[in-house]
């Protein structure tokens, strides 16, 4: 079949209702009725041959073949706002769209300078659709690579070929319990390494059993995939865990986390901005530049 524009405007709304998770969940992104949502997504079905989703009592869930069609048709609205910069570079004019991704709680970190590029691209570019997300790092590589984020920000243990990685900065993480632990307020003369590893650990579930074993122990008895998780587990009191310096440093001052063994369970984590090899669109390769004037100038 060929794609007609309203094919295209049918599938974008399809792409809205999967990712809010269900027509009435889309009503305020795409300011349409649930009706008149209802109503798009039958005429798609119709139009492909296909079911889509179930609708009715158990709520809203896509079919199979219904995730198929928003897989590919993501891969195809996405290389279309692609060229629809390319072609907007033609003007000379900073235009179209700019998805940018960071790994969660970095903002605390006096080294992290990304506020300031933001502030100075906005400032230039203010015609351009910036997008901000956060993401694991896995999958924010997967996202650079396949197009669906131009640039991202973070730690990456492994490395994918094709994308382009520049350092950045460095965090410092350190082991931390809180109030109520069984090493909560012991001297630090008192405790090794041996007697800290005792206790249970909540992980991150992106570090490979290398990172764990370099971090703390050789198992994670907890798993978590963000920082905020893994600090509500260690905030109980049950739990130790690696967490970033500079986002523990308010609880520590409130007197809920104590940091065990600095030196000794220090962990630095490398930050880099990373971007698919190849040609970069006007819009990306300025945002790329004033990322490195705010770090290095």
């Amino acid at each position: 079949m060929k794609l007609s524009g309203s094919d295209i405007h049918l599938l974008r709304i399809f792409d809205s209702v999967v990712r809010c998770g269900g027509f009435s969940a889309a009503q305020a992104e795409l300011n349409l009725s649930q009706p008149t949502i209802s109503n798009h997504i039958t005429s798609l079905e119709k139009r492909l041959g296909v079911q889509l989703c179930q609708r009715g009592r158990r709520g809203f869930l896509i079919t199979e073949k219904g995730r198929m069609v928003h897989e590919t048709s993501l891969k195809l609205l996405t290389a279309l706002d692609d060229y629809s910069d390319q072609f907007s570079d033609l003007k000379g004019k900073l235009v179209g769209k700019l998805r940018v991704a960071t790994v969660d709680c970095i903002s605390t970190d006096p080294k992290l300078k990304l506020p300031e590029a933001l502030a100075r691209f906005t400032e230039q570019a203010g015609a351009v659709d910036l997008e901000l997300s956060l993401e694991r790092p896995q999958d924010l590589q997967s996202k650079v690579f396949d197009g669906s984020l131009h640039v991202g920000i973070g730690s990456f243990e492994h490395r994918i070929y094709g994308l382009e990685y520049e350092e950045l900065y460095t965090e410092r993480h350190s082991l931390y319990c809180g109030r109520g632990h069984p090493l909560f307020e012991t001297d630090e003369a008192e405790l090794t390494l041996d007697i800290v590893n005792a206790f249970p650990t909540v992980h991150r579930g992106y570090w490979s059993k290398r990172v764990q074993r370099e971090m703390q122990g050789e198992t994670a008895d907890t798993t978590v995939w963000q920082i905020e998780a893994q600090l509500l587990l260690v905030l109980s009191g049950r739990f130790l865990g690696l967490l970033p310096d500079h986002y523990a440093g308010s609880y520590m001052q409130a007197g809920l986390l104590q940091n065990l063994l600095p030196e000794e369970t220090l962990y630095e984590c490398d930050f880099q901005m990373v971007t698919k090899q190849g040609r970069k669109t006007q819009v990306v390769s300025a945002f790329m530049l004033e990322i490195r004037k705010a770090f290095f100038e």
